[in-house]
């Protein structure tokens, strides 16, 4: 599984405008429905129904937000970049500045598994997040997140 195949270059984006979890929240839907064809509202709901059950903020800045939902063929990826960080609740209370939400078939099973944890391997890595960072323009942030795999595989 290779990050190019979750995610599309349009569903990238750097957001100026999320002041809260459930701003963001909305933000990815409203992404997720134009560039993976999903109903906004029924993201948000999934991946705030989600959220309760724990905070998916990781540490270092970083969240991964995820739901299953239904309609979707495989496993698809919004990544944002937030100019300003949000308190999102997070395991090491940093606030997040960014975050790459995951979408699953209800039956993925395996295959949500394996891309939450490639994602996770991807932006564990303080380099890779130093790049984002560094490179708040959607073009150059989908370069660095698909090439950070490959030079992990290498």
């Amino acid at each position: 599984m290779e990050l190019s195949s979750i995610l599309k270059p349009e569903a990238v984006r750097v957001l100026s405008a999320a002041s809260s979890k459930k701003r963001l929240f909305q933000e990815i839907g409203d992404v997720a429905a134009s560039t993976l064809g999903l109903e906004a509202q029924e993201v948000v709901d999934n991946l705030l129904e989600r959220e309760s059950l724990g905070p998916t903020g990781v540490g270092h800045g970083v969240a991964l937000p995820h739901a299953r939902l239904p309609g979707l063929d495989s496993v698809a990826g919004v990544f944002v970049m937030l100019e300003k960080p949000i308190d999102f609740g997070s395991v090491d209370r940093q606030p997040v500045d960014l975050a790459f939400s995951l979408f699953a078939p209800e039956d993925a099973g395996v295959d949500h598994l394996k891309a939450l944890a490639l994602v996770s391997r991807t932006l564990r890595d303080t380099a890779v997040c130093a790049k984002l960072r560094a490179n708040p323009d959607p073009v150059k942030l989908y370069a660095i997140l698909t090439a950070a795999q490959s030079m992990q595989a290498a």
